[in-house]
């Protein structure tokens, strides 16, 4: 039986807004420094996860689209879900890719994870407004 909590709507909306924040200026990021960003991924420890998936260059644009276009529905609160889910997908292999294995990049590391939790939140409960705008039912 699941436990329920009471969740002020402002602060999930506010939840929303600021995890999207990190989606759009990363997507930004890709899209107008795509070489440099490459160039990361090439230096990273787990390179070949990246590999995997094909050329760091076309990841690197493709990502950074994805990024700005979830990103942005997350922002406006629209598909929320399923954006959440998209980010997801797109910030684990960077996350694996980049900052696992790379001992001088812990923090960024947990923002990673922190932003993961951010997400999950909003794959993991109904963020809908309830009846009472000020309080959120899950």
């Amino acid at each position: 039986m699941a436990t329920r909590i009471s969740v002020n709507a402002r602060s999930v909306q506010l939840l929303r807004i600021f995890v999207s924040g990190i989606f759009l200026v990363a997507g930004f990021n890709h899209l107008l420094q795509v070489e440099k960003t490459a160039q990361r991924i090439e230096k990273a420890n787990f390179k070949g996860i990246a590999h995997l998936f094909g050329d760091p260059q076309w990841l690197v644009i493709l990502s950074g689209m994805v990024m700005l276009s979830a990103g942005f529905l997350f922002l406006m609160g629209y598909k929320t879900k399923w954006a959440a889910l998209i980010l997801i997908g797109v910030l684990i292999p960077i996350t694996l890719t980049i900052q696992v294995g790379q001992i001088t990049t812990l923090g960024p590391l947990f923002k990673n994870i922190a932003i993961l939790g951010g997400l999950l939140f909003f794959v993991l409960n109904d963020t809908r407004k309830s009846v009472n705008p000020d309080e959120y039912e899950p």
